[in-house]
């Protein structure tokens, strides 16, 4: 079990010693019940630049994760498919842009920020949202933070939240520790997370994975998901 606990992205990042401290947090990982897919601000401004290194794209694109956020379309459209196949409630989040939101009354960092432009966050049209899909728009990295998220949640009867989104140190990492913190079992599927910084977004994923979450391969996620839709066929 301790190989695949570690077959992660953070293999060869992490040292030996520190594999050997967090041993104890080995265990079996899986999809819980009354699963619902949430995504954290899968919106245009991180894709802007195109598929270009972080650095090239930042140069006219500051908020732009580049080719991390084009490497994650395809195992993220896989995702949706199978969770929308297997019925799954989808949830998305993005940032509130509304001008009365007045968003810029709280900072807690003196982070340059320009006056936000709607359309950039609007959701990517590969994972365009669907008539009877949720989007919550809120104010902090958390999309449980001050939004009626934990409301939706709990009157679909949700018991384990799947996600994918970015930033992976960031946005998603909020929110996962905040589901994890309001009883939810939280799965974070890899390949559809990502960041900025690579080593952010391994470093981020080992500690949630070793704490709070149970990071799973597309894969795997994939596989239980058609077991769900299979269930119900028959």
């Amino acid at each position: 079990m301790a190989d695949s606990f570690e077959n992660h992205c953070w293999k060869g990042i992490v040292p030996a010693e520190i594999l050997e401290i967090y041993a104890s947090y080995q265990r079996e990982t899986f999809v819980g019940p009354q699963p619902a897919l949430l995504a954290i601000d899968l919106y245009e401004c991180v894709y802007q630049g195109g598929p270009v290194p972080v650095l090239e794209a930042m140069k006219s694109h500051p908020s732009s994760c580049g080719i991390h956020a084009w490497n994650a379309i395809e195992p993220t459209k896989r995702l949706f498919a199978a969770a929308r196949a297997a019925g799954l409630p989808v949830i998305y989040s993005t940032s509130d842009v509304r001008p009365h939101a007045q968003q810029g009354r709280v900072t807690a960092t003196k982070r340059k920020r320009n006056p936000p432009d709607p359309a950039m966050f609007q959701i990517r049209p590969e994972f365009k949202p669907e008539l009877q899909d949720v989007i919550v728009a809120k104010q902090r990295a958390s999309a449980f933070y001050g939004t009626p998220l934990m409301a939706h949640l709990t009157q679909l009867g949700i018991q384990t939240v799947v996600m994918c989104g970015e930033s992976t140190s960031g946005c998603l990492r909020a929110s996962a520790v905040d589901a994890f913190s309001n009883g939810f079992h939280v799965v974070l599927v890899e390949e559809c997370c990502f960041d900025r910084s690579p080593l952010s977004h391994a470093v981020n994923l080992f500690d949630l994975h070793h704490k709070y979450c149970d990071v799973m391969l597309i894969d795997e996620v994939v596989r239980h998901l058609e077991g769900m839709q299979l269930k119900k066929a028959g």
